[in-house]
């Protein structure tokens, strides 16, 4: 299974860096998702790659942190906000994140795209058909 999920440019940076190595989410996957491509959303609008999910952590923010602090690609102070008055966070671990030579805009391809919020589950066939 094949995930969209939208991350503000100056996180997408920070993974095609390679500075960020998790993506934090509040909600996280109910199918069992192998590949995640990456939206970068307004005011790029274009998906960017994609990569693999090497694992996905679920703890109290306070532990999330402690385990993800070196690779997480954000200050103390956004990860805290993000995560304010929450029990359980999610932090997908990335693994082997390639960068699409082309970067796609999906309003192209599809008619009624619609960015998602967090997620949504993605057909590929067009991305992998166009990269």
């Amino acid at each position: 299974m094949t995930a969209l999920i939208s991350i503000k440019p100056k996180y997408v940076s920070r993974i095609i860096s390679g500075e960020k190595k998790f993506e934090f989410r509040k909600q996280i996957f109910k199918k069992d998702v192998e590949k995640v491509y990456i939206y970068s959303s307004s005011p790029q609008k274009q998906i960017v790659g994609y990569f693999k999910i090497k694992n996905i952590l679920q703890n109290h923010p306070e532990q999330l942190w402690e385990d993800t602090k070196n690779f997480s690609g954000i200050d103390r102070k956004e990860f805290d906000t993000y995560y304010k008055n929450r029990d359980i966070g999610y932090a997908i671990e990335i693994s082997e994140f390639r960068e699409l030579d082309n970067y796609l805009s999906p309003y192209e391809y599809y008619k009624n795209f619609k960015a998602p919020q967090s997620f949504f589950y993605f057909n590929q066939s067009i991305i992998d058909y166009k990269s």
